[in-house]
């Protein structure tokens, strides 16, 4: 497990893209988890999103919330620096 967790609904969009392969090839301490439902009722129908340490982070399209993800990975790995 690391010490950013990543949670990504399976419904969402975001997973037209290898989320957890590039997410856990650039960031090796980052968990990614897939869950059956994040429980943000009709938020992955409208948008791609993800939670990095149960803080929300969304775009309009899978790449730019990816983008949007690695910079909330950032600032959080920046604390343990």
């Amino acid at each position: 497990m690391g010490i950013v967790v990543v949670e990504v609904c399976d419904g969402n969009a975001i997973t037209t893209i290898d989320i957890e392969g590039i997410i856990e090839k650039e960031f090796p301490e980052v968990a990614v988890l897939m869950n059956e439902c994040l429980s943000f009722c009709g938020l992955c129908r409208v948008k791609p999103y993800a939670l990095v340490n149960n803080k929300r982070v969304f775009g309009n399209t899978p790449e730019e919330c990816l983008d949007k993800i690695r910079s909330a990975i950032k600032e959080e790995l920046a604390v343990y620096q």
